[in-house]
């Protein structure tokens, strides 16, 4: 299209009106839309700054909500762990309530006020005596015992070498009518067994003991009190042990932990005896065999009184000949030489006795004669039978009665001088003086039998004195 310069002319106000209204229309449009922009992005701004706000409030609150919530959290964990600690405590006093409603005191872990000893709480000081000591004391019966010796396990069944403290009770204790005894059979005290290594039985009389009861040693040990049977006997066992000695005469003790041969008897009496074989027998040598009577749960047997013979045996015996013939030279040899004494002492009192009675006679035979000189003879005689009679007394009465036979002695050799002068008298004609010096002479006899009599029983009670020693001492 071609245009004219009137044309141009013509045109060209109008198209700067045009132009000048576009322009102006698009800068009122753009402020417009400025306007509506800034207003959308003021409402974007104010919605995300609303909704910063919003954001930030909920984060607030949520970090607030979420410390709120540990802090529930925690104290929900601990309400629960108290609540676990309740229900525990709750079901062990609920256990408790209910052992206890349902009266099993066996499983309660209450003390019943039935079986509190109040005489645990006296320590027997109110009546001293010298050396006595002063006893623990307890008002609970000692149920909580082996807190005061926390350094040491508790027993718990177990056989702890290096020690614990054993918290079950002692149990039932046998009365004085069925206190345990026991009498070893073979072998005998003092008996040898002649053949060395040698597999013998060892057996042992009991009373009052219900035997051929026992529990795990390895589990149960001293795990449960004593108890006994319907008679009163305490059920349990015995065990034998022999342990080596130097000598017959040893009087150094023995450790504990060494033994020859050792036997816990699992079988019941037969006839009122138990037994137990050993099967190797013993080497060459002196022994000394005891029994352990026992509960069921191996502690020693417990009774009613602290007076009373021993509830356990024990006896000597030796292994082999040399061991027989020292312990019959460390036994036998004084109680051979008492019996020896005895026998001395006793013949001598016989003969002095018999000898008196010989002295006597001849001293009446001498008093009665009518012949001077026969008179004379009957006084050597007495006086001859006197000192017979004397030394007979002492050389029986031994060294015991040396006293009593010196005096003998000097009686009889008095007695030989009387006799000697009355038969010089008897000689010179004085029948009278004779006889009376032949009474003299036999009076003096009778008094040296005597004497030697005094002499022999003083050895005897020497040798009887010595015999009471070694019964003692063996």
């Amino acid at each position: 299209m071609k245009f004219t310069l009137a044309s141009i002319v013509f045109l060209l106000p109008l198209l700067v009106e045009q132009a000048s209204a576009g322009v102006v229309g698009r800068a009122a449009n753009q402020k417009a839309i400025g306007k509506n922009v800034g207003a959308a992005s003021s409402s974007v701004a104010a919605v995300a700054a609303s909704s910063a706000a919003a954001a930030a409030a909920t984060g607030k609150a949520a970090a607030a909500a979420g410390k709120g919530a540990a802090a529930a959290n925690s104290t929900a964990a601990a309400a629960a762990a108290s609540n676990s600690t309740a229900a525990a405590a709750a079901a062990s006093n609920s256990t408790a309530a209910a052992a206890a409603s349902s009266g099993d005191a066996q499983t309660s872990l209450t003390l019943d006020p039935k079986v509190i000893a109040t005489g645990f709480a006296d320590d027997g000081q109110d009546v001293p005596t010298a050396g006595q000591v002063a006893s623990l004391t307890s008002t609970n019966n000692f149920i909580n015992f082996c807190l005061t010796v926390g350094n040491l396990p508790i027993t718990n069944g177990q056989q702890i070498k290096t020690g614990s403290c054993n918290p079950a009770p002692m149990g039932v204790i046998a009365a004085t009518t069925n206190m345990p005894s026991s009498k070893f059979t073979f072998p005998a005290n003092l008996q040898n067994i002649a053949t060395e290594n040698t597999a013998f039985t060892i057996t042992m009389a009991l009373n009052h003991l219900d035997a051929g009861h026992f529990t795990n040693a390895q589990e149960t040990y001293y795990a449960a009190p004593a108890q006994v049977n319907t008679a009163g006997d305490i059920i349990g066992h015995t065990h034998f042990v022999v342990e080596k000695l130097d000598s017959i005469t040893q009087t150094t003790p023995n450790d504990p932990n060494v033994f020859a041969f050792f036997k816990g008897v699992n079988g019941a009496a037969v006839n009122g005896v138990v037994s137990a074989d050993v099967t190797d027998g013993l080497p060459a040598g002196t022994y000394r065999l005891a029994s352990i009577n026992a509960a069921a749960n191996h502690q020693p047997v417990l009774v009613a009184i602290a007076q009373h013979g021993s509830l356990d045996d024990m006896v000597y015996f030796t292994v082999g000949a040399a061991d027989a013939a020292a312990a019959a030279k460390a036994v036998g040899g004084d109680a051979g030489a008492a019996a020896a004494s005895n026998s001395t002492a006793d013949a001598g009192a016989a003969a002095a006795a018999a000898s008196a009675a010989n002295a006597t006679a001849t001293a009446t035979g001498a008093a009665n004669a009518t012949s001077t000189d026969a008179a004379g003879k009957g006084a050597a005689a007495a006086g001859a039978a006197g000192a017979a009679a004397g030394a007979a007394g002492a050389k029986a009465a031994g060294a015991k009665g040396a006293a009593g036979a010196a005096a003998a002695k000097g009686a009889a050799g008095a007695a030989a001088a009387k006799g000697a002068a009355g038969a010089a008298a008897a000689k010179g004609g004085n029948a009278a003086a004779a006889k009376g010096a032949a009474g003299a002479a036999a009076a003096k006899g009778a008094a040296g039998a005597k004497g030697a009599a005094a002499g022999a029983a003083k050895g005897a009670a020497g040798a009887k004195q010595r015999r009471n020693r070694l019964s003692r001492e063996y």
